[in-house]
């Protein structure tokens, strides 16, 4: 696929990119050089590869997911200025 000048002013539009006449003539290549690379990729013969996340099979060490904190949210509650039903209660400031 090779983007027309047209096409490259459309998508300087949408980008609200104010574009030069040289700046349209290199960003045209420069994209088409992109959109060239991509075809080459497609191109590539991929049947019976497995798809991958990564390209170091890396495993992750998990640990237990474990509480280890006590739960202090009566003492952070008893300090608050006012709660109620386990919220805290602030001034209203968007009317």
């Amino acid at each position: 696929m090779s983007l027309s000048p047209e096409d490259i002013s459309r998508i300087a539009l949408l980008s609200r990119i104010e574009l030069s006449a040289a700046e349209l003539e290199t960003t045209r290549d420069q994209l088409n050089g992109i959109l060239g690379f991509i075809e080459q990729l497609q191109a590539v013969d991929t049947t019976g590869i497995e798809p991958m996340a990564h390209a170091v099979d890396v495993v992750q060490r998990l640990r237990p997911d474990l509480v280890t904190e006590t739960d202090r949210r009566a003492d952070f509650q008893a300090v608050a200025p006012e709660t109620e039903a386990g919220l805290y209660l602030v001034p209203r400031v968007v009317e």
